[in-house]
């Protein structure tokens, strides 16, 4: 399944998340791995994306293991506007980051983990049901869904991935060299070997 960008607000909808993004300070990016290396893998994801869950198990069985201790692996939010509840999904990992260091992280994996069974008619009973399982008030994070500052945070990722070029998910930035929706692990882990051998 290929994951494509097509516009995700109309144009005013857009404009007023783009006045609120100015009112707050950069976004500090969710990373995993070594948050000081100077290799940095960039992470364009959408949570309701086949494609970008794949890549979730990339990471989590054959680059983490081999190159948390040395590689930077930042998450940028890039929801699909063909992906009902993608954007849902990334303000509420905001919520849960914010409420609780790495609990946005386990709540992004428990989306692309469970796509399956997650759709707009259930979203916020699952939502709620994530966030009474992990000691966070369900009311809280459902609300959260409306808040502007976390809404203009995701916007922020979405517009700079535009900037760049980027229209699909996952898209995987090596030191900017870039891998797209289908990929070999070993593919990228050359890309990285290639980069750390250049940092020495």
């Amino acid at each position: 399944m290929f994951c494509n960008n097509q516009p995700s607000y109309e144009a005013s909808a857009r404009a007023t998340i783009l006045t609120i993004m100015s009112a707050y300070p950069a976004v500090q990016h969710l990373i995993e791995g070594s948050p000081q290396s100077p290799v940095c893998v960039v992470i364009y994801e959408d949570l309701q994306c086949p494609d970008a869950a794949h890549f979730r198990l990339m990471l989590d069985e054959e680059l983490l293991p081999r190159y948390a201790d040395t590689v930077r692996f930042e998450h940028r939010d890039f929801p699909l506007a063909k992906h009902t509840w993608a954007r849902r999904a990334a303000i509420a990992a905001r919520f849960f980051e914010d409420n609780q260091p790495g609990l946005g992280l386990a709540y992004r994996k428990y989306s692309m983990a469970n796509q399956r069974g997650i759709n707009l008619h259930n979203f916020n009973d699952r939502l709620s049901q994530f966030a009474q399982d992990h000691g966070v008030d369900p009311s809280k994070a459902v609300a959260s869904l409306d808040d502007p500052r976390l809404a203009a945070l995701v916007e922020e990722d979405f517009e700079e991935g535009v900037a760049r070029g980027i229209s699909r998910t996952p898209t995987v930035l090596v030191n900017g060299r870039a891998f797209v929706e289908k990929f070999p692990v070993e593919d990228v882990a050359k890309a990285i070997d290639a980069d750390l051998a250049a940092a020495k």
